[in-house]
């Protein structure tokens, strides 16, 4: 006879006085026990076997409820109620989720599950105010030791975690983390260098690429694209050729190559792979927004708009950049849109495409200048 358990994060919630979100629910008896009761449920086939039930998850304890503490990720998440409210969790649940660190629960964690590497990140990024305990950094190292376990990992599910990751508070941790462990390659193998490349001259930049991408990631923090977005933006420096530095002419471009193999690796819906490519491509024009001329403010007004990106572009360029360029993108974005083609000019195919963009752009020509305020999640003003 089995029996059903909540378990996990949930119980995690609500023994710490957090609301509980997603509720996992495990099973002892076995498989034969769970398909006679749910003969329509879906075995997901990827990494732990997870059986599915519509949308709701349920997966096989692993011996019994305590044993099964011990076959859990981390030692905050190793906890279960039965149906009679009965707790059981990891003999050390209470006092780490007291001290707020992050430990496996096992020795074989990660061996396990190298997905853990990730989960642990993912924690990191979500809980800005816990640590990683050092055998929860020794586990992921290990991990980095035998690359193939990690690259074994299908790409959606490290994606997941991502994902995850930037819609955190500290969205930066995620990475931070990763960089800790040692586990950024082979997923993130972009930004594994980036630590010893100079992000740019003075007094313009005085830290790494990566320094810089994790403090504009973190002021982009609350708008998952825009998180996205940041840690692409500067991603094409790392192929600086070394005699150009502090110095990085041309970066754009080749940051798009490498956004949209990153998006591509990490299965990563089509939008976030499209919004990476535009804001490694256009971010350097969205920082000097207010020094350029008409016809190549209203290209990028329009590039943006037809990208669905508008907003989540202007919250990168004022982090990377500081200046709050919103307001007067938007006034042009509206001036261009309002401007009708004559009769006499349409049906001409293309150039009635470029009669249309010369009148946009004389529309925008004629607005008066704006001054721009410091954008709210403006970096320090550099020091001359």
């Amino acid at each position: 006879m089995g029996e059903w358990y909540v378990v996990g994060g949930a119980v995690r919630d609500l023994l710490l006085g957090r609301p509980a979100r997603d509720v996992d629910i495990s099973f002892s008896g076995g498989r034969e026990f769970f398909v006679q009761r749910f003969p329509s449920a879906r075995n997901t086939g990827h990494g732990p076997e997870i059986w599915l039930v519509g949308s709701d998850e349920f997966t096989p304890l692993e011996g019994d409820v305590r044993s099964d503490m011990f076959s859990r990720d981390f030692t905050v998440n190793a906890a279960a109620f039965d149906a009679e409210g009965r707790l059981y969790c990891h003999p050390d649940f209470w006092a780490d989720a007291a001290d707020r660190v992050l430990r496996p629960a096992s020795s074989d964690a990660f061996e396990r599950d190298p997905l853990r590497a990730f989960r642990a990140a993912r924690f990191a990024a979500a809980w800005p105010d816990w640590t990683l305990a050092p055998e929860t950094l020794e586990g992921m190292r290990a991990l980095s030791r035998r690359p193939e376990a990690l690259r074994s990992l299908p790409g959606e599910r490290v994606g997941r975690e991502l994902l995850r990751a930037l819609s955190c508070p500290a969205p930066s941790r995620f990475l931070r983390a990763l960089l800790e462990g040692e586990c950024l390659s082979p997923w993130f193998e972009e930004l594994a260098p980036a630590a010893d490349i100079p992000a740019g001259p003075a007094p313009w930049h005085d830290n790494s690429v990566l320094e810089h991408t994790l403090e504009v990631m973190d002021r982009c923090a609350g708008v998952p694209l825009a998180v996205w977005m940041a840690l692409c933006h500067d991603l094409g420096k790392i192929r600086t050729e070394a005699a150009l530095l502090p110095h990085h002419y041309g970066h754009e471009r080749k940051g798009a190559e490498l956004a949209r193999t990153l998006g591509t690796r990490l299965r990563l819906p089509s939008k976030y792979t499209r919004a990476g490519v535009t804001g490694a491509v256009l971010h350097m024009k969205g920082g000097m927004y207010g020094s350029l001329r008409a016809g190549t403010r209203r290209d990028l007004v329009c590039q943006l708009n037809d990208a669905r990106v508008f907003r989540e572009f202007w919250i990168l360029a004022g982090a990377d950049g500081g200046w709050n360029w919103e307001p007067q993108a938007s006034r042009d974005l509206a001036a261009a849109r309002a401007v009708r083609l004559p009769e006499a000019w349409r049906n001409k195919g293309a150039e009635s495409g470029k009669r249309l963009r010369q009148l946009q752009c004389e529309a925008l020509a004629s607005l008066p200048k704006l001054t721009p305020a410091r954008a709210p999640n403006a970096p320090p003003l550099p020091e001359e």
